[in-house]
């Protein structure tokens, strides 16, 4: 079972009080989790570097790494500590955002923060890491007509291949909220994978189109966090959400 870590922002929390404040991990602690995985002897993976072992192909101490949204504080913070551990990760872009900022957010009273422009989708990219969709402009998909979310699936990964000048993969569902039909539609569009926010350790025989997260918070503790990673403590979580929802 492998883990798939999700994160947000890597920075300074916003003040207490703040709505999804605990959507921020501050960079101190993102270093000592990195830096606890790299010496138990983990190697954190993009969503295309996990690939074969998603599929049962291949075995190993390997985790994954991704971010939603595509803020300009984890170009600023979290790139660094990634290269001094020598792990990669994929970033899910909000296409029509790039330069702006979590515009979705601020119904709930969420403060606003910077996205990355298009050349820091670039810059990521050239750091090694991984660009993903997380749509075109971040709606709750099943809201959506199918014909519309359709193109926000399907014209995200070809705005965002354009400005990548490379293959786009990796898919995320905003919110975490998919159907079987949005699901087929990622596979449709051509991506190879997509996730969610359904809590879990991600399995061989999952489907690559609705594969569970282990979300990091700012409240995670070092040693929760291990406990996340490491133990099979978010596996139990998935199985009593299964359970509940058969």
């Amino acid at each position: 079972m492998i883990p798939i870590l999700m994160y947000h922002q890597i920075g300074e929390p916003n003040p207490r009080g703040t709505p999804y404040r605990g959507l921020t991990v501050h960079p101190r602690d993102f270093r000592r989790q990195m830096g606890w995985l790299r010496l138990l002897g983990y190697r954190g993976l993009s969503m295309a570097q996990l690939m074969p072992y998603l599929r049962g192909e291949k075995q190993g101490k390997v985790f994954g790494i991704t971010f939603d949204d595509g803020y300009q504080n984890v170009l600023d913070h979290a790139v660094p500590v990634l290269e001094a551990c020598g792990f990669h990760a994929t970033n899910y872009f909000v296409v029509r955002q790039l330069g702006g900022s979590n515009l979705w957010d601020q119904a709930e009273g969420v403060p606003t923060a910077p996205l990355m422009s298009a050349q820091g989708l670039r810059d990521w990219l050239a750091a090694g890491h991984e660009v993903g969709s997380h749509t075109l402009n971040h709606p709750v998909l099943p809201r959506l007509s199918p014909e519309l979310a359709a193109n926000e699936i399907r014209d995200s990964r070809d705005a965002l291949e354009q400005l990548a000048g490379a293959p786009v993969r990796a898919f995320c569902y905003p919110y975490g909220k998919y159907t079987a039909a949005l699901a087929a539609c990622a596979r449709e569009a051509g991506y190879e994978t997509a996730t969610t926010t359904a809590r879990g350790l991600a399995r061989p025989q999952d489907d690559l189109f609705g594969l569970p997260r282990v979300a990091v918070m700012r409240s995670t503790l070092l040693v929760r966090f291990l406990q996340k990673c490491l133990t099979q403590l978010e596996d139990r979580k998935r199985r009593q959400a299964e359970m509940g929802g058969a």
